[in-house]
């Protein structure tokens, strides 16, 4: 199973700030892209996880920013899946434009039924031991 693909992203006009620069937020945006686009290479879209009763909630979120992004650049993201649990999956996230780092992220998400209660992490999801 895939746990690992880049993302090309151009940044808007309107993600940016009165410096010029993509404002700070958009970056948690795009990790949720890059979540998205790698449960999507997997086999399976965000909704159809929900149609199927699995919820995933951010229970934490880091974001270390090193260089400015601007508008009109060429971004990669790249996202990663480190360490699924019973219940959790965490992720790495790097931001380039070219070959230059602008941001490191990591987030950890758990699954939850409809209701809130925490449940087991689709067996699909979960990482084989030689992966880990």
């Amino acid at each position: 199973m895939i746990r690992e693909m880049d993302l090309e992203i151009r940044v808007r006009y309107q993600e940016t700030d009165a410096m010029g620069y993509l404002h700070h937020a958009n970056y948690i945006t795009y990790f949720e892209m890059g979540r998205t686009e790698l449960l999507r290479a997997a086999g399976k879209s965000y909704r159809e996880l929900e149609d199927e009763g699995t919820l995933m909630v951010v229970v934490s979120m880091e974001c270390r920013y090193r260089r400015p992004a601007h508008y009109d650049d060429v971004l990669r993201l790249r996202t990663r899946t480190v360490r699924v649990t019973g219940a959790k999956i965490e992720h790495e996230y790097q931001v380039f434009r070219g070959e230059e780092l602008l941001v490191e992220g990591r987030s950890v998400l758990a699954c939850v039924d409809r209701n809130g209660r925490v449940q087991r992490t689709p067996e699909w999801l979960r990482l084989d031991e030689d992966e880990a």
